[in-house]
């Protein structure tokens, strides 16, 4: 049996896309507004975010455009 590891941010993106469909967020959001929702976890995803150069200012849009979450320099 092959299991697929999912990647974080992908699971992140999946929540997002969630919290879009309930309303709760829109596209045109600032991700910081996700640390309202998220509580003791968003110190781990603010880091996630600045590791692949996003800012807290950027739109919620642009986190759910990424289609691939590389890492450089891991295989």
């Amino acid at each position: 049996m092959n299991q697929q590891v999912i990647h974080p941010m992908v699971k992140l993106q999946r929540q997002v896309r969630s919290l879009l469909d309930s309303k709760l967020l829109k596209p045109t959001d600032s991700l910081w507004k996700i640390a309202l929702l998220y509580g003791d976890d968003w110190s781990f995803w603010k880091q996630e975010l600045l590791a692949y150069d996003f800012t807290m200012q950027d739109p919620v849009s642009e986190l759910l455009a990424v289609e691939s979450w590389e890492d450089d320099g891991e295989e």
